[in-house]
């Protein structure tokens, strides 16, 4: 632009110059306001100070160093997002057919199947000794993290902060947080680099920092339990997991059924009885009659077959409610629950591993 007086167009290049810089400012405020939004909230609810203090003073007396309060508790705020993802699961608010579609993929099932052949031997070795099939181990691999290529950018400490702060799960959370700080403590990894998921899940094999603490195995025998960057140590903590969950090697998850057509009528009488069970979801199970049982019944195989004779305990499973697929599903099945309660998780890590 020359100096002295300024031409139309000159004025016209000023206004958009303006405009666009006005545009700019607004977009940094939003920008502003989303980093300060969780420190305005924090700052609003007056009882989270009073609840961290008390948090803090119990992680002293559970033997937390003062470096670790100082760096993960004492400057920790809430994240307001986490509480929406608690609200909102896919496992619970997405089809069946939703569901498997965006996890069980033409990519998933290729990258599995080259997986399984470099990991051949490793996997191997951790199936002889735990006794869980290297597909299953590979398939909760996958869909977890996308065979370790995406383990979560969240905050541990400030994910576990923000579920136990919530009253929905507190005590639970509570409890999880606790054991993060124990995983700081003995040094299995930095706080700056203890990422995962929303719900504070970690590592390739995303486990929570209780199972971490329960399951997690160090099979390259280097000292550490890393499950975050070491294959061996991250397929030997999933199948330690299903082991301990009573995975039965050598038998089927399941499978899909027809049902007969006075199933509805009758179905009374196979209602999920163990109300107490821990895992809500199996309380949405039938009760657990032999396979053999289930033929007699009239419940047969997707295509029309007989049911295999046997007599595994087996309850059916409606994802999508009574109306829709049925499944007639194994304590292998159970199994895979244990290392996410969700019909839909479950039967994603089940077809997975059958496509391999």
């Amino acid at each position: 632009m020359r100096w002295g007086r300024a031409t139309g167009k000159e004025f016209m290049a000023v206004g958009v110059i303006k405009r666009r810089f006005a545009g700019l400012q607004l977009s940094l405020m939003f920008v502003l306001a989303s980093l300060l939004s969780p420190l305005i909230s924090a700052a609003e609810d007056p009882d989270f100070q009073p609840w961290l203090q008390a948090l803090i003073t119990e992680a002293r007396e559970a033997g937390i160093s003062e470096s670790i309060i100082e760096q993960a508790l004492v400057p920790v705020t809430p994240i307001p997002q986490v509480i929406s993802n608690d609200r909102n699961q896919a496992e619970f608010v997405e089809t069946l057919a939703m569901y498997l579609e965006k996890r069980v993929t033409a990519w998933r099932i290729n990258t599995g199947r080259e997986r399984l052949a470099r990991h051949a031997a490793l996997l191997d070795r951790v199936s002889a000794q735990y006794g869980v099939s290297p597909r299953v181990i590979v398939a909760i691999w996958g869909i977890e993290t996308n065979y370790g290529s995406f383990t979560g950018g969240t905050d541990v400490i400030r994910a576990l902060v923000t579920l136990a702060y919530d009253p929905r799960r507190a005590t639970y959370f509570r409890g999880e947080l606790l054991a993060a700080l124990q995983i700081l403590q003995e040094g299995h990894i930095s706080h700056a680099d203890m990422k995962g998921s929303w719900a504070g899940a970690m590592g390739q094999s995303q486990f929570m920092p209780s199972s971490f603490r329960d399951f997690a195995v160090d099979f390259d025998g280097d000292g550490r339990r890393d499950i975050w960057t070491t294959e061996a140590d991250v397929f030997a903590s999933i199948a330690n997991y299903l082991a301990g969950a009573g995975w039965r090697e050598g038998e089927r998850w399941g499978r899909e059924v027809q049902i007969p057509g006075d199933y509805h009528a009758r179905s009374e009488q196979w209602q999920q009885a163990d109300a107490a069970h821990s895992c809500s979801v199996l309380r949405r199970h039938t009760v657990q009659l032999p396979v053999n049982e289930w033929q007699m019944h009239g419940v047969r195989q997707v295509s029309g077959a007989d049911l295999p004779a046997a007599d595994i305990p087996a309850s059916m499973v409606f994802p999508d409610g009574i109306e829709g697929q049925a499944f007639l599903t194994y304590p292998n099945f159970r199994a895979i629950l244990r290392y996410n309660c969700a019909n839909n998780y479950a039967l994603a890590v089940a077809t997975l591993a059958d496509s391999f």
